[in-house]
């Protein structure tokens, strides 16, 4: 795989040793490998050496490698670790960017997709199982399916790589019970929490009230418009597979954005566990990454970042950043 041409600055001692490290990483087939099929998910231990037909032994040494060059993160969840490819960061982050672009411009060869669309069905199994035997309310559900503290740790994440800090103004649309909030008004000199549910508003009002400068907003998207605001960033998590119009909440919600602005979406990638309806109150049974990159194009947004959190009870979380034209 040839690497475009690109000047790096080396200002620091370290910044030799970090080239050195990722130019290893990139040096084996293998490794590309593993790093196009992270393109969008993460994956476990066991299920990279069904995918790669290789022992654990020999895929750990790789996964090291990976680490150490910063191109993979880990996370552990319960017993499990789930690897995926880490934001590119750092004084060579431009380096590791090009490198993640040029090996998605190859496609997966056909035995490993076929190893990705195994793995894919044994996770849907392993959803049914899961929640048959984790019968409960709401909360609980949308926790086992999307655990809040995953998906809210990497909003955070994206928040803080943008170069304005702090920011002026953050809206979070359906803010829920208000989790979030105290990490937003540390980076912003003002958050607006916006949500349909009066009851939801007053949880978060109980949870925040030791902070200033939060203004709470009963409504839709549409009503922050009517009020002509502009907000440096929007957050909305897990909110559009709850909305009969997921297009038009995106599109408004873009709206609301000044120019360079960034919008991030915490959302399920798409599923097929109809139960979620019923028990979660879902509209949508996710979405494909590739929905929500087109409707983000016909408002104006364009991809920053992506990350793909894989769960143990089978679904996947993506975290989609966009910034306004």
């Amino acid at each position: 795989m040839a690497i475009p041409n690109t000047v790096i600055p080396l200002n620091r001692p370290c910044d030799e040793a970090a080239l050195s490290i990722v130019f290893k990483a990139a040096g084996d087939e293998l490794r590309l490998q593993i790093l196009r099929v992270m393109t969008q998910d993460s994956y476990g231990v066991s299920e990279l050496c069904d995918i790669f037909g290789i022992k654990q032994s020999a895929l750990s040494h790789h996964l090291r490698i990976l680490l150490e060059a910063n191109l993979l993160s880990r996370r552990k969840e319960g017993t499990n670790t789930f690897y995926r490819r880490a934001l590119p960061n750092g004084r060579i982050a431009s380096l590791h960017q090009q490198l993640l672009d040029q090996i998605d411009m190859d496609p997966i060869p056909a035995p490993i997709a076929r190893g990705v669309e195994r793995i894919q069905h044994q996770r849907e199994n392993n959803s049914v199982a899961f929640f048959r035997g984790n019968a409960g309310r709401f909360r609980e559900h949308q926790e086992l399916m999307a655990p809040w503290a995953d998906y809210s740790e990497t909003t955070v994440q994206l928040l803080d790589r943008l170069d304005k800090k702090p920011l002026n103004t953050i809206v979070e649309i359906g803010v829920g019970e208000g989790w979030l909030l105290p990490a937003l008004r540390q980076r912003a000199s003002s958050v607006i929490a916006l949500d349909l549910s009066g009851k939801m508003l007053d949880l978060a009002r109980d949870h925040t009230a030791h902070l200033t400068d939060i203004q709470f907003v009963h409504g839709s998207t549409d009503t922050l418009l009517q009020s002509n605001l502009r907000a440096d960033a929007v957050i909305a998590n897990m909110v559009l597979h709850h909305t009969p119009d997921p297009q038009r909440v995106l599109s408004e919600a873009a709206a609301l954005l000044a120019p360079g602005g960034s919008f991030i979406i915490s959302e399920l990638c798409a599923h097929d566990q109809a139960w979620a309806r019923e028990h979660c109150g879902d509209l949508w049974l996710g979405f494909t990454s590739e929905q929500l990159q087109d409707w983000a194009s016909h408002a104006d947004l364009e991809p920053s970042a992506s990350v793909f959190l894989a769960q143990r009870n089978g679904f996947q979380i993506q975290i989609q950043h966009f910034k306004r034209y």
